[in-house]
């Protein structure tokens, strides 16, 4: 853990920097994944040493441009965090999907390349951690894909024993329970199809959302495939699932290698997967990151503190 201070002699000039609700100070975070506060005069940074070196030149040239100009924009943040990162800023990559009334859009660079690579690659594999958007671009994509008939069915796969529980010792019928692990895909479903249609659709099989065992000797064809939390698999379990694989198919697993529920003796199909597979072309790997998340503020340093190692006496 590295940490880097910039001090600010002026409250007007703290103003001019920060932004309203210190959304300047949310940006640089978000671009470099650092922890990023301001208190007593003071902009503390602190993380990775070339992430926080990135994010103190960053904020020192919009402290320069901000006692120069007076208050800064959102385009002189972008401007300046894209020259610092060698990033340019995400296109306007839109999505053909609604949701809250809103075009569907990747939010970050990261995110942006995930886009681009599913658009343009038969088989994707995207790592990264919870809330870096692997999931919800993808079922984004495929809910276009299937309402410009690029595909005639969408299918979401997520392995149905985690955290230690098996099916076969829980309770209730085989829907009930199955459910709790497929909520997660049918819950992006629903941000972008509404309810009726979706249950119209899964009566006649245009969507399917089921546990990776039920892919067991099927072939798909003319199908956008998702498979989420791909390192609850095994190797044996990825091999059969991108076998599944038809014709004008298009297959995206998705995956955060830092997390498995499998014991500890067995291999992860999708660590596996990507070390046989990467080289191959038509194959596409795209790593997210913690910059890429964007769910509450809070979890790109909830995801940083359990990375570290603990504090001794903690």
């Amino acid at each position: 853990m590295f940490e880097a201070t910039i001090s600010l002699t002026e409250a007007q000039l703290a103003l001019s920097l920060l932004g309203t609700r210190d959304q300047h100070l949310r940006a640089v975070r978000e671009a470099l994944g650092v922890t990023v506060t301001h208190r007593d005069g003071q902009i503390r940074v602190s993380g990775e040493e070339e992430a926080v070196s990135k994010a103190t030149e960053a904020l020192e040239q919009l402290k320069n441009r901000a006692e120069r100009q007076g208050p800064l924009t959102d385009d002189d943040v972008s401007n300046v965090l894209s020259r610092v990162t060698g990033v340019r800023k995400p296109q306007q990559t839109t999505i053909d999907v609604m949701h809250a009334g809103k075009v569907v859009r990747p939010q970050t660079a990261g995110q942006a390349r995930y886009v681009d690579a599913i658009r343009k690659n038969d088989l994707v594999f995207a790592t990264g951690p919870a809330g870096s958007g692997k999931t919800y671009l993808a079922v984004a994509l495929a809910v276009e894909a299937m309402k410009h008939q690029r595909v005639r069915k969408i299918v979401l796969v997520r392995p149905a024993v985690e955290a230690g529980e098996s099916l076969g010792y829980l309770p209730g019928d085989l829907q009930a329970k199955i459910n709790p692990y497929l909520r997660p895909l049918l819950d992006a479903l629903h941000e972008m199809i509404d309810h009726e249609q979706i249950k119209r659709h899964m009566e006649l099989d245009v969507i399917e959302v089921l546990p990776l065992a039920y892919m067991r000797g099927r072939t798909l064809n003319e199908a956008f495939i998702i498979l989420d939390e791909a390192q609850n698999t095994t190797v044996a379990q990825m091999k059969m699932f991108l076998t599944r694989m038809g014709t004008d198919s298009k297959i995206v697993v998705a995956g955060d290698k830092t997390q498995s529920d499998l014991p500890a003796s067995a291999r992860s199909g999708l660590k596996d997967a990507l070390a046989r597979l990467a080289h191959i072309k038509g194959v596409c790997v795209i790593d997210l990151t913690k910059a890429d998340i964007v769910r509450h503020r809070l979890v790109q340093e909830i995801v940083r503190a359990y990375d570290e190692e603990p504090t001794k006496g903690r």
